[in-house]
């Protein structure tokens, strides 16, 4: 096994993690990246502070995701704990934050990513930059393009983690589809997840633009089960933010089906509708902003019942309280695929075999997020990714053996 070469194409989280597997094993590893450095998606993830994966219950973990009967046997192979004691190994602590998002306890993730690329070049990982995979020649070999020209690699087994489509300045630019659709592998369109949507805000709104959308919940026409406890943000283009990002898969398929979709938001989540009223009719004969200001609505909140209702209406504390509660947004589409956090679509399961290894492409594995499945933020992206990887690297264990 220790003479076996393993060629990883794609030098993200599920590319890296897979070296790291390998490479304990003892086997040559060679990681091809398209851009001039390594985990560059993975250093933007951790620009406000890296949200490495999630502490709560695993069942409750794995309803996360959209595939997750096919992610979960990868996930509890390589589970949040998993990720912990892998990052203590590297030197670098975490914590479990109050949300139950866990992270490094310096926060970023560059202190993590050069720790774990200093480890895996002590057992000889090989990092080469700026080749840009571009396919297969007539005879199997790997075509890379390179800064000295065209370059073929023959190794005895190929991992592909080369991202979804978002943020393709940062290297995932999904080119890699056309690559594999023409070699029959069957890939579903990666289409943009953890995203804005569009929303056309009338004058009211213009002056609260950018702002916060505190203490809210959310939930998608046709399915009052949403999201709590959570925010957004009003923009020039319509609105974004986590509640958005958590929800955004039905809410694409929406807009797939209808042309449109509504977003609903409970803006005051801690009251119900009968407290509410009463707040709104204690107030008296004080002005609407006093009594809206002293219910809870004030700021963003006001300017979206303004937004919303008559001006005839803004004293009907029933019909204020009514709208509040379950607030209406309509939404008319998403942002380019290219601004997203995140894709959902890729590689179908069909197209794998048990170990990740591509059914068309004897000895060719895939993980990370080309894989087809989709799931928000807040850890989850990044433990699939990581999980993936060390699935997909012990499928090449178990296929090489």
């Amino acid at each position: 096994m220790k003479s076996k070469h393993i060629v990883i194409i794609g030098g993200g989280a599920a590319g890296l993690m897979a070296a790291d597997v390998l490479s304990a094993q003892g086997l040559s590893v060679d990681i091809f990246e398209a851009k001039p450095s390594v985990g560059r998606k993975f250093l933007m993830a951790g620009k406000g502070g890296l949200n490495i994966t999630h502490s709560e219950p695993m069942d409750d973990f794995l309803r996360r995701y959209d595939r997750s009967d096919w992610l979960e046997p990868m996930i509890r192979e390589f589970d949040p704990n998993a990720i912990r004691a892998w990052m203590e190994r590297l030197g670098v602590p975490s914590f479990v934050g109050t949300s139950g998002r866990v992270f490094p306890t310096e926060m970023k993730a560059a202190p993590l990513l050069r720790r774990w690329l200093s480890s895996l070049k002590k057992r000889g990982v090989r990092v080469h930059c700026r080749h840009y995979w571009q396919g297969f020649t007539d005879t199997g070999y790997l075509r890379f393009k390179t800064v000295d020209g065209e370059k073929t690699v023959l190794p005895d087994a190929t991992i592909l983690a080369l991202g979804g489509a978002s943020w393709p300045t940062l290297g995932s630019d999904g080119a890699w589809v056309s690559i594999l659709t023409n070699n029959g592998v069957a890939v579903n369109p990666l289409l943009p997840s953890n995203c804005g949507f569009k929303v056309i805000w009338s004058p009211y709104i213009q002056a609260h633009l950018g702002k916060p959308l505190k203490n809210i919940s959310g939930w998608v026409e046709d399915n009052e089960e949403g999201i709590s406890s959570s925010e957004a943000v009003l923009t020039t283009y319509g609105i974004e933010g986590g509640l958005v990002y958590s929800l955004s898969r039905p809410l694409r398929e929406k807009l797939i089906a209808k042309g449109s979709a509504t977003l609903y938001l409970d803006l005051l989540p801690h009251l119900n509708e009968t407290e509410l009223l009463s707040r709104l009719a204690l107030s008296g004969k004080q002005s609407t902003d006093n009594r809206w200001r002293k219910a809870g609505l004030d700021g963003v909140k006001a300017a979206l019942i303004r937004e919303f209702l008559p001006k005839n209406k803004w004293a009907d504390a029933p019909t204020v309280a009514a709208c509040a509660k379950r607030y209406p947004i309509t939404l008319y589409g998403m942002q380019p695929i290219e601004e997203a956090i995140s894709t959902a679509g890729g590689v179908e399961r069909e197209a794998c075999d048990d170990n990740l290894m591509l059914v068309a492409l004897p000895n060719v594995f895939c993980a990370g997020e080309m894989l087809d499945w989709d799931a928000p933020t807040g850890g989850y992206l990044l433990t699939a990714s990581f999980a993936s990887g060390v699935y997909a690297a012990n499928g090449v264990l178990k296929t090489l053996t």
